[in-house]
């Protein structure tokens, strides 16, 4: 690999301290500093061999003057030539140039440019914002080449590192030498003379030039300052390869990684995403239906996100249905939502929250309890499916008892054209869904087709609810089966059946910070507190209430509503007209969600509801329903709320759990010594009494 670290033989009889000794960057010393070197005891060398390493990161000369260089930077000549200077050109925006011998210095710039020769890859951790100058890279299974407009990287610490992939692309008839001018010419605007000329030294046929440029977003700085978040994008970690190329990256807030810390595919996960994508670019008698299923912690999820950037490759638009509530895809979590993705997915489900096309909120992390209400949403969700594209089923971990059996009705219920199941030796047992297995198996909902006359799927009672083209509905409902595609996963994943619950957690509120964090102006204004935020103030005979996971009674009800995490919905019934609230219904309708927000306070004299969302005034004035549910506002929202004095708001330690659906805890959440409470500063404001 042309640009990475030079990588040694661990034998397993040497010590840590021999291989970090051999790892470390070579000092080249002019005979008076080798003997000072070697004079000084071992903590002052230490110290003076770290000020070497930093003045030869900077570039300094001591050769020449006593100063310092680099191997690669200064030119080899005899003792008794003249130094020659290369006069640097005029000063360009510049940047910095990774190679695996780092000839340049940072310019501060927050830029950088890498040098990929073909087959080789660089793995990173930290996000930034890549351009292709010249070649074609691969990056998540994604394709970007020479001309194309630049793409967000997010190679974050809760998920695999991503690498960066130098692949082969067609060249016109061209010689090494055009080739190369080329690549000087467009190297022109973003290097110096001297840095241009370290760069093309290592310049090979088919290789690639790449931009690496400092990313910053709203969402990224309002996830990061909250305290403990920070981690997630950048963690400092210490190295012995402090050197050029070490502050290049670091301007850019990314690092190297090792290559074993970067995602890994199995040679049975390529060959179906082949097939896949070759079926979905030729086939002409429809649009494929492919339903992935598989354990939890098997790597579905990253699966789905290479596929759907494999097609997108070769076709404009992808549709994805979620129907994992814990660990949804483009939304917050406890939503079933159908979408179409146009644009590739560069980094973890909180780096791309969408607006989807249809959304239902289910209002909790699992379906357990509530199967039927599961499927009935399912039904409604895909029933907004227009059969243009290729969909993407993506299925819940849960395949153990009725989660199998629920898994069986989906796929009865969907119809895929194909079926990805994973299996893994670590994982739980499941067995293999042929389309035999399913034929012959009863669901929670359905029947076997030993039950049913015909031979495909006959699903009487789903078709009712169905909507299908009118050349469609001539003909019935008949399912004739799938393709069983199975995927031996090695995926390694830090989670344990001990600290799997507390990582999914961080991830879901993950997601919700990042879909409040929609509600931040764009870089470069600073970032905004929530409580500083204008909310809009909604009407109590304007919207309906319910909530989801209890049953709560009417005199609590806004306890409940207030400081809590609410669906924006629209239902069909007309709520207008009634007393001045608030409505309750008797019933969680399913309806469409517009989005979601904070109820921030409740004005009783004014009977209004303050909501604090993203989502734009158009689609607010369809909404006419409000849906809570065990989604809640991360707790590092209510602690970190700066600039305020004296009591934080919504925060106490005196909290009645006897209240009707006070307790619900949400998932494995532990009683802690701050609890929410239903209280807001301002007096108008509705406050809780014990």
């Amino acid at each position: 690999m042309a640009d990475s670290l030079l990588l040694f033989k661990r034998g397993p009889s040497r010590s840590t301290w021999l291989r970090a000794r051999k790892a470390r960057q070579h000092l080249i010393l002019s005979y008076r500093p080798r003997r000072r070197l070697g004079r000084l005891r071992w903590r002052s060398r230490r110290r003076f061999r770290r000020r070497l390493l930093q003045a030869q990161a900077a570039g300094v000369d001591w050769r020449e003057g006593g100063c310092l260089v680099s191997r690669a930077a200064a030119p080899r000549r005899h003792k008794t030539a003249a130094p020659s200077p290369r006069p640097p050109e005029d000063p360009a925006p510049s940047c910095s140039a990774i190679l695996p011998i780092p000839p340049v210095r940072s310019a501060g710039s927050g830029r950088a440019v890498l040098l990929l020769p073909l087959g080789q890859g660089f793995t990173f951790s930290g996000i930034c914002r890549v351009t292709c100058l010249y070649g074609q890279v691969q990056v998540f299974g994604f394709t970007i080449s020479q001309g194309q407009p630049a793409q967000n990287v997010f190679s974050t610490y809760t998920h695999c590192r991503l690498t960066i992939n130098a692949v082969h692309y067609s060249v016109h008839e061209k010689s090494k030498k055009e080739m190369k001018r080329e690549a000087r010419s467009l190297l022109r605007s973003y290097l110096n003379q001297d840095d241009r000329y370290c760069l093309m030294k290592n310049f090979s046929p088919l290789c690639s030039i790449l931009l690496l440029e400092r990313l910053k977003t709203s969402t990224v700085n309002f996830i990061i300052s909250h305290p403990g978040l920070s981690y997630v994008f950048v963690q400092e970690i210490p190295t012995f390869q402090i050197n050029s190329e070490y502050f290049a990256l670091k301007s850019v807030g990314i690092r190297r990684e090792r290559k074993k810390n970067g995602l890994r595919l199995t040679e049975s996960a390529f060959s179906v995403m082949e097939e896949l994508v070759s079926i979905s670019c030729e086939e002409a008698d429809g649009c494929p239906v492919i339903l992935v299923c598989g354990s939890q912690d098997i790597g579905k999820s990253t699966f789905i996100r290479y596929l759907i950037n494999q097609l997108l490759n070769s076709i404009s638009c992808i549709d994805y249905l979620e129907c994992d509530l814990g660990q949804t895809e483009f939304t917050p979590p406890g939503c079933i939502s159908l979408l179409n993705v146009t644009e590739p997915v560069l980094g973890p489900p909180f780096t791309h929250q969408r607006t989807p096309q249809k959304m239902v909120y289910y209002g909790k992390p699992s379906c357990k309890n509530s199967f039927e209400n599961y499927i009935e949403i399912i039904k409604y969700v895909f029933s907004s499916y227009k059969r243009e594209s290729p969909l993407i089923v993506n299925t819940m971990g849960w395949v153990a008892d009725e989660g199998l059996l629920l898994l069986i009705d989906l796929i009865r219920l969907l119809s895929p054209s194909h079926v990805v199941q994973f299996s893994s030796d670590r994982g739980r047992y499941m067995p293999d869904l042929s389309p035999s297995y399913v034929d012959n198996m009863d669901g929670l909902y359905t029947k076997s087709t030993s039950k049913v006359r015909n031979r495909g799927f006959h699903l009487a009672e789903f078709a009712d609810s169905l909507e299908f083209a009118d050349e469609e509905k001539e003909n019935p409902l008949l399912f004739t089966g799938f393709k069983l595609m199975s995927v031996k996963s090695e995926f390694v994943s830090g989670k344990t059946p001990r600290n799997r619950e507390s990582h999914n957690k961080v991830l879901r509120e993950l997601a919700v910070l990042s879909y409040l964090g929609q509600l931040q102006p764009p870089v470069p204004k600073p970032l905004c507190p929530l409580h500083g935020l204008t909310p809009y103030q909604v009407p109590f005979n304007a919207v309906a209430l319910r909530i989801i996971h209890a049953d709560v009674a009417p005199t609590h009800i806004l306890y409940a509503v207030n400081a809590s995490w609410v669906g924006l919905c629209k239902i069909l019934d007309d709520v207008r007209g009634y007393a001045s609230g608030p409505i309750l219904l008797a019933q969680t309708p399913i309806c469409d969600c517009l989005g979601f927000g904070i109820c921030r306070g409740i004005d009783m004299e004014k009977r209004l509801y303050h909501i604090l969302t993203p989502v734009p005034p158009e689609e607010l004035r369809n909404v006419n329903c409000l849906l809570v549910g065990t989604i809640s506002i991360p707790q590092c929202v209510l602690k970190s709320q700066r600039g305020l004095e004296g009591t934080i708001p919504y925060i106490t330690t005196d909290y009645n759990f006897k209240l009707p659906g006070a307790s619900e805890k949400i998932g494995a959440r532990e009683v802690e010594e701050t609890r929410k409470e239903k209280l807001h500063p301002k007096p108008k404001f509705y406050r809780k009494t014990n």
